[in-house]
C-alpha cells in the first residue's frame, strides 16, 4: 500500500456504532491482554456447558495449550441443542439454494431431526467416538449434516473440499485412516454436472482403511455402487435406524472435533486438529462480535465447508449463535454476474463474507449488474483468503455496500480457528488493511531474531499468546506442529504465522502476504500483495500474481502475470504501459522485469494464488504437489 492509503479512513455511520454488540475497544482489548483467563470465561459462560472448566487454560506443556481443562461439553450441544429450549428451535437454521434454482429451508428444530437421523445411521455402521469419517460433498445441506453428525457423536470429521483429485483424496482419507466416506453422486458447478462418486470410487481403491460409502443423490446421474460398501443416503434414512432421537455425546473439552488439511501452498497438506471447547468459545465470540449478529440477521458466508471459513463462520460459530445462514451451490457468476445480487435480494441477506478473489472476479463485469438488484438489505460486508487491495475494496464498499457498510476485513488462518486481527464494526477502516487484533490476541511484527521492528517497516507477524481457538496439534505427528509453528520463536514461545506484515502508527496492521511471498529486489523489500494492489489500480487489470525471480544485478526481479479485464487485449504497448504505472505508484525499485498476461491464474481451491508453481514453471523446475490446485 501507499503512504496514502493508510491515511484514509472510512468512519462507520452513527447507525452502525448505536446497534454494535461491543461500543468500545481499547479498554475491553488491554483487560483481554491484562487478564485473558477471566475474559476468556466470561465469553464461555455465554455458552452451556456439561460441566464447568476446572481451568481456563493449562500451559503445563506447551505449544499443547489445552482450553477450559476439565470441562464437559459438545459443539452439537451448543449449535442445535440449547436453542431446541427457546423460540430459536423454531427460527430457520439453513436457506439453501441449488445452483440449478432448487431451494430448501431448515429450522433449528429440523436441523436437529435431521443430524440426529444422520446420527444414527452413523452409529449403525460402526462410527464410534474417535473415529474420523472423511466428507467430500457439493455444498448441499446434507454437508452440514454430516459434519454435525459426526460431531454429535464423538467422531472427528475431515471435510475434503469437493473438488479435489482422487488421489488427493486418498492421501487425505489414508493419512486419517478413515473407514468412512460420504459423498454425493455430484454436484452443479456452471451449468454442468461435477461428478463426486466416481472421484471417491477411484480414491478408495488406493484406500485400504476405507470400508463404507454412504451416497446422497443430488443429480441422478448415474454411479457404480458395490454391495456391501456402497449406500444410498435416502435408502438408509428410510430404515428403522434412522431415528430423529440421538443422544449427543459428552466429550472432554480438548477432545478432537475436526482435522482439516491445510491448503498446502507449500509442502505436503497438515492436518491440523481442533477441540471441541475452546474452538467453540471462540468462534462464537468472534462471529458475534465482529459481525455484531442480530437474532434477526440472515447471514452468508459464501465460502465453502470444505475450508476453515466454512468451518468456523458457516457452520459452527453462527449455529452456535442461533443465526440464520444462506448456502449456494454454484457459482457467483452462473447463470449471469448478477446471481449472488438476486440472492441477496431474493432472502433478505444481511452480512455478505467473501474473499477478494470473489470480489474481484464480480468487479470485472461493471457495476450494472449489483444496481440492478436490490441489495438494500445489506448491513456488513466481510472479506477472508488475502489481503484485499485498494480498489476491490473501495468498488466492494462503494458498489456493493452503497457506502454505508463497513466491510469486516479479517486476517486468520487454518491454525488459528477464527479471526486474529479484524475490524468491529465501531472500528474506523482503512483499505487494504485488517485493523486491530482481536481481543486476547498479543500481536507483534518481528525480525528473524524477535525483535519488534519500527512501525511502517516489514517483518514476521507473531502471536505472542495462546488462544481459543487454536489447533492443538498436527494430527499424528506433534513434532511437525512443533516445527513449523513453534520452533522459529522457541525462545519467547511465540507462534509464527508465516505471513509478512507491517504495524503502521495507529497500530493498524498491514498483511503483506506468505513470508516467501516477499521479494527482495536490491535489498528493499516488496510484498507481492503489495505490489498486485498497485497492479489492480490500473483499468486494464482484473487480477495479477507478483513472483521474484533471479536477476544478475538485483540479486531478484519482479516478474508479473496479468489477468486483463474482458475489454482488454494484451499487447507490447499494454506492458510498457503497466511497467510505467507500477514505476510512478511504488518507485523504480519496482518496476517489473516482465509482465506477461493470462487467461487465468493458477489457485489454490481455497482461492490463494499458486505463486510458487509460476515461479517453478518460469524457471523449468517440476510442478510439485498439486493436489490443491484449482480445476
Amino acid at each position: 500500500m501507499e503512504k496514502g492509503d493508510e491515511k484514509t479512513l472510512f468512519l462507520p455511520s452513527r447507525e452502525v456504532v448505536n446497534q454494535a454488540n461491543v461500543k468500545e475497544y481499547d479498554q475491553l482489548y488491554r483487560y483481554s491482554l491484562d487478564q485473558p483467563e477471566a475474559f476468556w470465561a466470561e465469553q464461555a459462560e455465554q455458552l452451556s456447558w456439561y460441566k464447568k472448566w476446572d481451568k481456563v487454560l493449562d500451559k503445563s506443556d506447551p505449544p499443547f495449550f489445552k482450553w477450559f481443562e476439565g470441562a464437559k461439553t459438545n459443539i452439537v450441544m451448543n449449535a442445535i441443542d440449547r436453542h431446541l429450549t427457546s423460540a430459536t428451535r423454531n427460527k430457520l437454521a439453513v436457506i439453501w439454494e441449488g445452483e440449478p434454482g432448487d431451494s430448501r429451508t431448515y429450522s433449528y428444530h429440523a436441523l436437529n431431526r435431521e443430524v440426529s437421523q444422520f446420527a444414527n445411521i452413523l452409529k449403525s455402521m460402526g462410527v464410534k467416538k474417535g473415529d474420523v469419517v472423511t466428507i467430500y460433498m457439493p455444498q448441499i445441506p446434507e454437508q452440514l449434516f454430516a459434519m454435525l453428525a459426526c460431531a454429535k457423536i464423538g467422531a472427528a470429521h475431515s471435510v475434503v473440499y469437493g473438488g479435489f483429485s482422487h488421489e488427493a483424496l486418498a492421501d487425505r482419507i489414508n493419512d486419517a485412516n478413515s473407514r468412512v466416506v460420504i459423498t454425493a453422486d455430484g454436484g452443479y458447478r456452471r451449468g454442468k454436472v461435477v461428478e463426486m462418486k466416481s472421484v471417491v470410487n477411484k480414491a478408495m481403491e488406493l484406500s485400504p482403511t476405507m470400508e463404507i460409502c454412504i451416497t446422497v443423490k443430488r443429480t441422478g446421474i448415474d454411479v457404480y455402487m458395490e454391495n456391501d460398501r456402497d449406500y444410498w443416503y435416502h435408502d438408509l434414512k428410510s430404515l428403522p435406524i434412522a431415528s430423529s432421537k440421538c443422544e449427543t455425546e459428552v466429550m472432554d473439552s480438548s477432545d478432537m472435533l475436526f482435522l482439516l488439511y491445510t491448503s498446502g501452498s507449500t509442502g505436503k497438506p497438515k492436518a491440523l486438529v481442533h477441540t471441541h471447547g475452546g474452538y467453540s468459545v471462540y468462534t462464537a465470540t468472534t462471529h458475534k462480535m465482529v459481525f455484531d449478529i442480530k437474532p434477526e440477521d440472515r447471514y452468508w458466508c459464501a465460502a465453502d465447508p470444505g475450508w476453515i471459513t466454512g468451518h468456523s463462520y458457516i457452520v459452527y460459530g453462527p449455529l452456535i449463535n442461533g443465526s440464520t445462514i444462506m448456502l449456494y451451490e454454484g457459482a457467483p457468476n452462473h447463470p449471469y454476474p448478477d446471481r449472488w445480487w438476486k440472492m441477496v435480494e431474493k432472502y433478505g441477506i444481511n452480512i455478505l463474507y467473501t474473499s477478494p478473489t470473489a470480489i474481484r472476479g464480480l468487479m470485472r463485469f461493471g457495476d450494472s449488474w449489483p444496481n440492478r438488484n436490490d441489495i438494500s438489505s445489506l448491513r456488513l460486508l466481510g472479506s477472508v483468503g488475502e489481503p484485499i487491495n485498494a480498489e476491490a475494496w473501495n468498488w466492494f464498499h462503494k458498489v456493493v455496500g452503497r457506502g454505508k457498510c463497513p466491510i469486516m476485513d479479517t486476517w486468520w488462518q487454518t491454525e488459528t480457528g477464527g479471526f486474529v486481527i479484524a475490524p468491529l464494526p465501531i472500528t474506523p477502516l482503512k483499505p487494504g488493511s485488517a485493523t486491530k487484533p482481536f481481543f486476547g490476541n498479543d500481536l507483534a511484527v518481528v525480525d528473524d531474531a524477535g525483535k519488534e521492528v519500527p512501525n511502517g517497516e516489514e517483518g514476521t507477524l507473531v502471536i505472542k499468546t495462546p488462544w481459543p481457538g487454536m489447533a492443538k496439534s498436527v494430527f499424528n505427528d506433534p513434532q511437525r506442529f512443533i516445527e513449523t509453528y513453534w520452533e522459529k520463536y522457541k525462545k519467547q514461545g511465540w507462534y509464527h504465522t508465516g505471513d509478512s506484515a507491517k504495524k503502521d502508527e495507529d497500530g493498524y496492521f498491514w498483511i503483506i502476504g506468505r513470508n516467501d511471498d516477499v521479494i527482495k529486489v536490491s535489498g528493499y523489500r516488496l510484498g507481492s500483495a503489495e505490489i498486485e494492489g498497485v497492479m489492480a489500480r490500473h483499468p486494464a487489470i482484473a487480477e495479477s500474481a507478483a513472483i521474484a525471480l533471479p536477476h544478475p544485478l538485483k540479486g531478484n526481479a519482479i516478474h508479473i502475470t496479468a489477468v486483463l479485464r474482458s475489454n482488454y487485449k494484451p499487447s507490447k504497448e499494454l506492458e510498457h504501459e503497466l511497467m510505467v504505472h507500477m514505476e510512478e505508484h511504488l518507485g523504480k525499485i519496482a518496476r517489473p522485469e516482465a509482465i506477461q498476461f493470462a487467461d487465468v491464474l493458477p489457485k489454490t481451491r481455497s482461492g490463494k494464488i499458486m505463486r510458487r508453481l509460476l515461479k517453478s514453471r518460469a524457471l523449468g523446475l517440476p510442478d510439485g504437489d498439486l493436489s490443491t490446485m484449482e480445476e
